[in-house]
């Protein structure tokens, strides 16, 4: 007999390293450059988004090179508050050149 009944269920991000998507609901859009399968940030950082709007985290989260209409940063953001960005103009973060070929 096995435990494969005891074994975790392997989450599949629903992005790719490489895509471009934005936030579902604050006005920014960015390259995903890495994933966590989890929530894998602070306590404190977890703690500062208002409990209303405050994602679970057991999801998949994403790093990205992150712009609005002001800045560039860098985003930590559940997958369920991302969506495919289809608007064609390039990231204009400064480290994207640093991390893919465009």
């Amino acid at each position: 007999m096995t435990d494969l009944h005891r074994l975790t269920p392997v989450r599949t991000a629903k992005y790719h390293i490489g895509q471009v998507v934005r936030h579902r609901i604050f006005p920014f859009r960015g390259v995903i450059f890495d994933v966590d399968p989890e929530f894998g940030n602070t306590e404190e950082w977890y703690a500062s988004i208002p409990e209303e709007i405050r994602p679970r985290r057991d999801q998949p989260f994403y790093h990205l090179f992150a712009e609005n209409d002001e800045s560039e940063y860098v985003a930590y953001v559940s997958e369920q508050n991302l969506l495919v960005d289809d608007n064609p103009a390039p990231i204009r973060h400064p480290q994207v050149e640093e991390v893919f070929v465009r």
